[in-house]
């Protein structure tokens, strides 16, 4: 197997990358040759490419207490008690901070107060320490209520039950290394997988593939199905291998494992992606103005098709990941873990790789968790991780399906290389 890449390197360091569009891709001749997947991790940065994508903030959300309840206004209010700002409900009344503290403190002192201007102080922010008595008769008077302070043992554990969800929740947020991983890989992502879907409309679709096509007695054309089918497959590789260029944590690995990364992941990775265009009540993908149908994988050939077994067991995957409903860190994680997989055939650094995948791995978790509680996250992790052993046997099964159709794998050189 190694023999098969010392040509690879050799070529690698001449490559030029192809300036041909896409369409103009009328034969399997004009597709890249066998040594296309080393050629492309070889090519060298054209140019910098920037996107704008608003970065993951963390939110805490304050949880109210018997004491402070917010006022729920976006603006100011005044404490009802000396006028100064107030900082939301305490103890039932609009107060600020100071009346609260104040409020508290001489209710638990239990000791009487008398004023000795007959109660006729005035209490203001700026004359509100003057005459406790008259301050504690107006927090009274406001509304402030006795029975909802609580005791020094009750407010301890308040307080370390705050500490512990606080903790708890700064232990599900993403550490800046893992917003960071998130961030390179959403922007790789939006640069070339966000959007392919959008463009198989440009590599001679059949008519009956378009969603408003008018559909007619007569039977829909095989032939040019199938050569679609042989060019969005192609594109699709071609857009994960643009993809992975853009990962530093892949482009840091050895040329080789690169390659065999590669070989193992590329297949899994597109499917990954055209996930987000399946849809769960019609059962169909639909990309762009084009909609694919199970017929449509059962007849890509004249003569034979995708067995009918395998397409059901596709459309079923695809069904079960799609309900999860992923958001779109998701599922660009998923995507990495499949990716760094220690164990493909031919890997050298089978220890630095692993600790690559436990990262993502241990990155979608915490994504996972620090979402809000919804009945659909309940064992999603665990889900995932079923998908993506799943995945790898619809991989297994698709290739050796491809084999049986007549003329399809010789019109995908790229595939052919992928799968060897």
């Amino acid at each position: 197997m190694l023999l098969v890449f010392q040509p690879l390197r050799a070529m690698a360091s001449n490559f030029m990358p192809l300036q041909r569009p896409w369409k103009a891709w009328r034969t399997w001749e004009n597709y890249p040759t066998a040594d296309a997947v080393a050629c492309m991790l070889c090519v060298a940065e054209e140019e910098q490419l920037t996107a704008n994508t608003s970065r993951i903030q963390g939110t805490v959300m304050a949880t109210p207490t018997p004491e402070s309840t917010s006022s729920g206004e976006g603006e100011p209010r005044n404490c009802v008690v000396c006028g100064d700002r107030a900082t939301g409900y305490h103890f039932h009344a609009l107060t600020c901070e100071g009346c609260k503290g104040f409020f508290r403190r001489t209710i638990s002192k239990s000791t009487g107060l008398t004023c000795p201007f007959a109660g006729s102080c005035e209490i203001s922010k700026a004359r509100r320490r003057h005459c406790p008595a008259c301050r504690l008769q107006k927090c009274l008077d406001a509304g402030m209520r006795k029975d909802m302070i609580l005791s020094a043992e009750a407010l301890a554990l308040r307080r370390a039950k705050q500490d512990q969800r606080r903790a708890k929740q700064a232990a599900l947020q993403l550490s800046k290394k893992q917003k960071e991983i998130v961030q390179t890989l959403l922007e790789a992502h939006t640069r070339h997988l966000g959007t392919m879907f959008d463009q198989f409309v440009q590599f001679r679709p059949p008519a009956h593939l378009f969603i408003h096509h008018q559909h007619s007695t007569a039977t829909a054309p095989v032939l040019p199905l199938l050569t679609h089918f042989a060019d969005i497959n192609t594109f699709i590789l071609e857009q994960v291998i643009k993809f992975t260029k853009e990962l530093p944590l892949f482009r840091s690995l050895p040329m080789e494992d690169q390659i065999f990364l590669l070989k193992g992941a590329a297949i899994e990775m597109g499917q990954i992606a055209l996930n987000t265009t399946f849809c769960l009540q019609t059962q169909n993908f639909f990309c762009g103005p084009l909609r694919y149908t199970l017929e449509d994988g059962a007849h890509v050939s004249p003569t034979v098709g995708f067995q009918r077994d395998f397409l059901e067991l596709f459309f079923r995957f695809h069904g079960t990941l799609r309900q999860l409903q992923l958001q779109e860190p998701e599922y660009v994680l998923m995507a990495a873990m499949a990716l760094f997989s220690p164990d493909r055939p031919g890997v050298t650094q089978k220890e630095e790789i692993d600790q690559l995948q436990e990262e993502m791995a241990l990155t979608l978790d915490r994504y996972i968790r620090g979402q809000q509680p919804r009945p659909r996250n309940q064992f999603r992790y665990a889900k995932l991780l079923g998908l993506l052993v799943e995945l790898r046997s619809i991989h297994s099964t698709y290739w050796h399906q491809i084999q049986h159709i007549h003329g399809f794998l010789a019109m995908m050189p790229l595939l052919q290389e992928i799968c060897s």
